[in-house]
This record gives structure tokens, sequence and C-alpha cells, in this order.
């Protein structure tokens, strides 16, 4: 992965305006920051991902239907539902990169938080379809092949679990982590057909593979929750999970010289970019110092690469939160 950089921040000194987006005239100053994360350089990580298991569930679902096994066939769906997710977080970290317009001026960053979106309602999807599966089978169970069945989810376990672990240390970004579920959910999953498959194998219960499928599918959903969830908030450009918006206005009120804090939005660019803009009432006599120091708080302190300010020195009668 490659190294954090970033732009210079920049400020505008303080001027007279007569009037600006809230149609009341005072003076004003505007100041920018711009710092950007770790830039995700890894797209090879789903490209590899993306073949491997395309691959594999090919190969799945032919041996899904040689042993006449539906446990197969559904991981099989579950792994193309996930390859599905790979390509869709691929696309995403690409289009991600690519420049702002004209017309969207914030770029692509935003097709990461749809991407992680998309993910977690696939894989929900998923879980519906195996559990599904699993009660039919309960009630018409049907005789297997195990040992072919051992076999193929035991290759099925290593797959998953390799490309699971290029993702693993990226759970800062919602689109990796999506990834990492999604992958070892069907490590989990095949692991789970190992394991019933050697029971059939040994007891000839056939109904046991199902419900060691329902079972895995409650241990997937608990962690696709939080990953729908954070996904959604950034959708609606909530402020993200780890960022305390209360303790950002706080600390912005405390610098010195600012009498009051409004207008402060925090949301996220990206799954890894998180914006910020604020308006500061202050009395300092050095503007450009202020804004500094604000840019400087945000990116230390609370890690929001993009800042605006905009510097007041009258406290408006129609702000309710001065």
């Amino acid at each position: 992965m490659a190294g954090p950089h970033s732009h210079a921040d920049h400020a505008h000194p303080e001027h007279d305006h007569g009037a600006h987006g809230h149609e009341h005239g005072h003076r004003h100053s505007h100041g920018h920051g711009h710092a950007h994360g770790p830039v995700d350089t890894g797209d090879w990580r789903y490209g590899v991902g993306l073949v491997v298991n395309l691959a594999f569930v090919v190969c799945e679902a032919i041996a899904g239907v040689i042993s006449g096994s539906t446990a197969l066939l559904a991981d099989a769906g579950h792994n193309l539902s996930d390859v599905l997710g790979l390509a869709m977080a691929g696309g995403a970290a690409v289009l991600a990169r690519r420049a702002a317009g004209p017309s969207r001026t914030y770029g692509f960053g935003k097709a990461t938080v749809l991407a992680a979106l998309a993910n977690a309602l696939l894989l929900i999807f998923a879980c519906g379809a195996i559990a599904f599966e699993a009660v039919r089978r309960i009630a018409e169970p049907a005789p297997v092949e195990s040992g072919l069945i051992m076999a193929v989810a035991g290759i099925g376990f290593v797959i998953n679990l390799g490309t699971a672990l290029l993702f693993m240390k990226d759970h800062h970004d919602l689109n990796a982590r999506g990834a990492y579920l999604h992958m070892m959910a069907d490590a989990g999953v095949s692991l789970g057909v190992v394991a019933s498959g050697g029971l059939i194998l040994l007891t000839g219960w056939s109904v046991v593979d199902p419900l060691v499928s329902l079972l895995i599918v409650v241990v997937i959903l608990l962690g696709t929750w939080g990953l729908f969830r954070d996904s959604l908030n950034l959708a609606m450009d909530g402020a993200p999970t780890a960022i305390d918006v209360a303790a950002v206005r706080h600390a912005l009120a405390d610098l010195p010289g600012v009498r009051a804090v409004h207008d402060l939005h925090i949301w996220g660019l990206s799954t890894t970019t998180t914006a910020l803009t604020a308006h500061l009432v202050h009395d300092r006599g050095d503007p450009k110092a202020l804004l500094a120091e604000a840019q400087a708080l945000a990116r230390a302190r609370f890690g929001i690469a993009h800042t605006t300010f905009q510097l007041e020195t009258d406290v408006m009668p129609d702000c309710p939160d001065c």
C-alpha cells in the first residue's frame, strides 16, 4: 500500500464581503485544507480474487452436479455472489482514483461507499438463499457423496481464506472490509460444508448439512450488520462512526479566539476520506494562523482530510448554533 501524501493547505486572508450564502453582511474569510489518506493501489488483489474465485465457482458447481449435493451448489451460488462483490469493489476502487470533473467536483470516491452498501445487501441476499435451501433440505434430505463434498469444500476453504487475508489489514476502508467479510464468510461456509460432510460420512445423517448451513447463515448476518449500517450511514452523508461530531465541535470551539462554531458538517467523501465544513466566529487578529490551527486540528486529532472553514467576526442573530 502506498503511504499517505498531501497537498499543501491554503488559506485566504480575511476580507470584506457584502453578503454570502446566508444573506447577512459581515466580515469573513474562507480556508480550505486538503490532505489525502492512504491511496489504495492494491487493485491487483481484487483481480486475483476475482479470477481465482470465479474458476472455483465453476469447478464447485460441476462437482455439485456430479455428487448430487445441493450444499455444494448453494455454496457455489454464494461464492458467485462474492465474485460479483469483488468485481464491484475493484471497479469502485478504480473509479475512486478518477480526477474530479466540472460536474462531479468531488470525483468518484462515493463509488466506494455505494459498492460497500451493495456488497452488504448482496451478502444478506445470499444468506437468505442459503437459509431457504437449508430449510428445504431439512424437509427433504437426500443422500450425497460425502467424500467429494469434503474435498471440494476443503479446497474452497483454502481459496477463500487466502483471498480474505489479502484484505485483512484494510478494515479502515469499508470497501476492503466488505471484500474481507465476503471471503471470510465464504471460508466459514466452506468449512461448515467440510464438517457436515465428515459427520454425514461417519453417521449417515444427511440432515446435518442443512443444520450447519443455518448456523453459518446466522454468523454471517451478525458480521454483515456492521458493514450494512456503516455503509448506509455514509451513503446518507452521515459522519463516519469513528468520528465524534460533538468532540470536533468542542475542539474547534476551544481554539484561541474562537467564540462560536456553527454550520458544522462532517461526511464521508469515500470509505477512507472524510470532509468537514464549519463557520468559526472569532476575534483573532491573525485569521491565517487560526485557519492553519483549525486545519491541523482536524487532521491530527480526527483524521479529517478535507476541510473548509469560514471565519466570521460577527455572531448572526439567526444562528441557532452560535
